[in-house]
């Protein structure tokens, strides 16, 4: 049954995640699977979904687009957190070389998968792709797992100018990789899952919606076809 109680506990410590970004970390007990997230209450404000970067200790990255993500940005050590989860379905952890191809604020997921698997001792590569530096995220977090990273920028301010499927296709086609991990914006998200048909390579993709409780109790994030993100979710074969 999914976490209806909200644990408490406190902010450790915030860090830097990318020139926007921060990442949270936590003193909350948690054991999830990389691809789950958590509902995170903002008192007086709202709750909202957020990826999990690590789940022991649980730390979040957080970018802002709105005021509850302005208002964690301003969280300091000692602060109180009140999260529900883990939730959802997370991704398998399968293949030897897997490739994990992440945009934007899909770096969070792929972050903390790509610490398992690299824990697990496999030949992790990873496609991160931002717009621009200023919103490229948890670079180090990628670097410090080991992973063999290439980067790309849509203006060329950061690693490889272009779009990280562009990467990904090369990558692919190259024939070293025998599972991918996706996670990013829809767009990205299909490119990737044709890419997957085309040569042959199963892979997951993790989806973001808009989210009210997380649990499949109001509809607000069903894709259309009967699925809910959040409960049948968020991550899905491509």
């Amino acid at each position: 049954m999914a976490p209806s109680v909200h644990l408490t506990g406190r902010v450790v410590r915030v860090e830097p995640a990318g020139h926007r970004g921060v990442t949270i970390v936590s003193d909350v007990p948690l054991s999830a699977r990389p691809g789950q997230f958590v509902m995170l209450w903002v008192p007086r404000m709202d709750e909202k979904p957020f990826s999990l970067v690590a789940d022991s200790p649980l730390t979040l990255a957080v970018v802002p687009v709105g005021p509850v993500t302005g208002r964690l940005q301003r969280l300091q050590p000692g602060d109180p957190l009140y999260v529900r989860g883990p939730l959802g379905r997370g991704f398998s952890l399968d293949g030897k070389r897997p490739l994990l191809v992440a945009g934007g604020s899909g770096a969070a997921p792929l972050a903390f998968l790509a610490s398992r698997l690299a824990e697990t001792g496999r030949e992790v590569t990873v496609a991160l792709g931002a717009r621009s530096a200023d919103e490229l995220l948890l670079v180090e977090r990628y670097q410090a797992a080991g992973a063999r990273l290439w980067i790309t920028t849509e203006d060329g301010s950061a690693g490889e100018r272009g779009l990280v499927v562009s990467v990904a296709e090369r990558l692919l086609a190259n024939g070293g990789c025998d599972r991918v991990y996706a996670c990013g914006p829809v767009p990205m998200l299909e490119r990737v899952a044709a890419l997957c048909r085309l040569y042959g390579v199963p892979g997951e993709a993790s989806y973001e919606a808009y989210m009210r409780c997380g649990i499949g109790v109001c509809g607000s994030c069903d894709r259309g076809d009967g699925l809910l993100v959040c409960r049948d979710g968020p991550v899905f074969g491509l």
